[in-house]
């Protein structure tokens, strides 16, 4: 890797070996940016309070070696990087802005892209981690994690289940809740509608009724206007003599006939004369028809003013007019229908949620008996680690257990609380020596076991993780002596199958390493890019004796430190 304007870092190379690779340091002096570095490589939060003061940007660009077919290098060539000599250039920009960017063999790509093949690429171990594998979900998922198929399978069709009874006792809770609610709109419903049926109401009938209204209640003025109108058009029969309109009109018809072929135009008026005189005609008839079956009876208007009575009540109640009123009873003839289905419903989701029940609660058990077979497995395989790591008496086990809910599932006779999980709790407990009861990690633990009891649960997850490099940040704090070097030891034969990096401030770890690189600071408290070296000889026996008695000169510290190293060597 190559790191610019990050932190203390101003510019510098970390060239990691293929086996272990220790990387040391005084405290402050950047080791941590190591793995920040390369957590930003591997897609992690782009922070720009990171990127060096008077900087524009923090860059990050990583070199990893991929071998041919690789899913790691697949994938990144289905986004359009390319590999270069079966490595991947991967580079990460951050701007002080907050502005980030990522390259993917001279391809850019989403920030995305990157995380999504860090889990191909790199497991990452640090005291984040310790300190949440404290925490019962945490541990549970660490069993999950370590059970793989044999724990996912059956936990993908039980959260399925799990989603739908929720899913079912939600909606039953909320149509038993609203019970009296719905019996009392059900009771508004029908009477609405019984009250418009027996009014038997037709669409637009209000109108209808409102025209004849009017009509009946006028009929004597509007018979005799039309009677009037009738005798000034076509004569009254009771006065011969009497003038009226189409006489008149016809009159002047027949002086324009005599004269019409004299001249064109005034044979266009004679023309309109005689439509008038026929369309005087239809009107006088009309007339005469209107006022013939003109109707003043008053039993039929009353008739109607108590029909139009009979729909002023129900558009008073139920719409602006009767179409409005139809609209409403047809919309509430569904509603009720819905209604009338809830309780049928009801039923019908009683029965689904207890299938539901008992089918989860098969599926609880199967997922409890998958965890429990993984559970020792991964507790011999975490014991057998500590054996490794000046712990031969330690025993882990880890308990699985319910807890009693009376409105649980029922798992092997007792309703027990579930969730989304399972019904299991899961708990790693530690016997540091025989005969001490097995009590939780977090209590029963001092703080230079716990660290071994964590990297040894590190370790464990590390052989069943089928990545090619394991990072551990610091996980040996709180260890020293004899402990020390056994987990210098046992990271060593790690780092026979896989690439091991370690940020650690142990000699006893840092001597089991194939390469040990030292970052310090200059004397303006930067690190350049010769502040990451690569220790030999020499160098590297200053170096760990530092880390074992803070003199680089101290003849006792060197020959310790050069012990160690010969222990190492001959082991490796």
């Amino acid at each position: 890797m190559r790191i610019r304007s990050l932190g203390v870092i101003d510019d510098a190379v970390v060239e990691l070996s293929p086996g272990f690779t220790a990387v040391t340091g005084e405290t402050g002096a950047g080791k941590t940016m190591v793995v920040t570095s390369l957590g930003l490589l591997l897609g992690g939060r782009a922070d720009p309070t990171l990127v060096r003061i008077g900087a524009n940007s923090a860059v990050v660009e990583g070199r990893v070696a991929l071998p041919t077919g690789a899913p790691a290098a697949v994938r990144a060539e289905e986004a359009g990087a390319e590999l270069d000599e079966g490595a991947l250039l991967i580079s990460r920009t951050i701007s002080a802005e907050g502005r980030s960017r990522a390259h993917l063999g001279g391809r850019s790509v989403p920030v995305g892209m990157l995380t999504e093949l860090a889990d191909e690429l790199v497991a990452v171990h640090g005291q984040t981690d310790q300190q949440g594998l404290l925490k019962a979900a945490r541990q549970r998922q660490a069993l999950d994690r370590y059970a793989g198929d044999a724990v996912s399978g059956p936990h993908a069709g039980y959260l399925t289940a799990y989603r739908r009874l929720k899913a079912v006792s939600a909606e039953l809770d909320e149509l038993t809740t609203r019970a009296r609610e719905r019996a009392q709109e059900a009771d508004l419903l029908r009477f609405g509608l019984n009250e418009i049926a027996g009014v038997e109401p037709r669409q637009g009938e209000d109108v209808e009724l409102a025209a004849e209204a009017e009509r009946l209640g006028h009929a004597e003025a509007l018979a005799s206007a039309a009677s009037v109108a009738h005798a000034a058009l076509a004569g009254h029969p009771e006065d011969p003599e009497a003038v009226d309109a189409t006489t008149l009109v016809a009159g002047a018809g027949r002086a324009l006939d005599a004269v019409r072929s004299h001249d064109p135009a005034l044979a266009a008026l004679a023309d309109r004369m005689g439509e008038i005189s026929i369309l005087l005609a239809d009107v006088a008839g009309e007339l005469a028809g209107y006022a013939d079956n003109l109707d003043a009876d008053p039993l039929r208007l009353a008739a109607v003013e108590e029909r139009r009575a009979a729909l002023a009540g129900l558009t008073r109640k139920y719409g602006a007019d009767i179409d409005a009123v139809l609209t409403w009873a047809e919309e509430s003839t569904q509603r009720l229908t819905d209604l009338d289905g809830d309780d049928d419903r009801i039923g019908e989701l009683a029965a689904e949620r207890d299938a539901l029940r008992a089918e989860l609660s098969g599926l609880a058990q199967a997922l409890t008996e998958a965890r429990s077979e993984a559970a020792a497995r991964f507790a011999d395989a975490v014991t057998a680690e500590l054996a490794h790591l000046a712990m031969p008496h330690a025993r882990v086990t880890i308990d699985i257990r319910q807890s009693d809910d009376p409105d649980g599932i029922e798992v092997g006779g007792r309703l027990v609380a579930c969730t989304s999980s399972g019904t299991d709790e899961v708990e790693l407990l530690l016997a540091p020596h025989p005969g001490a009861q097995p009590r939780p990690i977090a209590k029963g633990a001092s703080g230079g076991e716990l660290s071994r009891v964590m990297l040894a649960v590190e370790v464990v997850f590390a052989g069943t993780d089928p990545v090619p490099t394991y990072l551990f940040d610091e996980v040996d704090a709180g260890v020293g002596g004899k402990a020390a070097v056994e987990i210098g030891r046992r990271l060593a034969k790690l780092a026979r199958t896989a690439q091991v990096v370690v940020v650690t401030h142990l000699p006893q770890v840092a001597a089991f390493a194939d390469r040990q690189l030292l970052v310090e600071k200059t004397s303006d408290g930067t690190v350049t890019r010769s502040g990451v070296t690569v220790l030999e000889g020499e160098d590297r026996v200053r170096e760990l004796s530092r880390m074992l008695a803070g003199q680089e000169d101290s003849e006792t510290a060197r020959a310790h430190a050069e012990e160690l190293l010969a222990t190492a060597r001959a082991e490796v």
